[in-house]
């Protein structure tokens, strides 16, 4: 039993191995550098004087 357990995990770890390496293609189908990703933006938040949220294109609104 313990043998086909290690069998089986053995062979898992060899199938994900190359996704794992190189995950991106291009167009032939060679592994290539894969491009870096963007920082996700955050959203805008203002608030007013009083310190309650307010949109950002509003006379005395401040982003926090």
């Amino acid at each position: 039993m313990r043998k086909i357990l290690y069998a089986l995990a053995a062979a898992g770890l060899v199938m994900s191995a190359p996704t794992l390496a190189a995950p991106c293609k291009d167009a032939k189908g060679k592994f290539t550098k894969c491009p870096e990703k963007k920082p996700v933006a955050k959203p805008k938040v203002c608030k007013d004087a009083k310190g309650k949220f307010a949109k950002c294109g509003t006379p005395g609104a401040k982003p926090v």
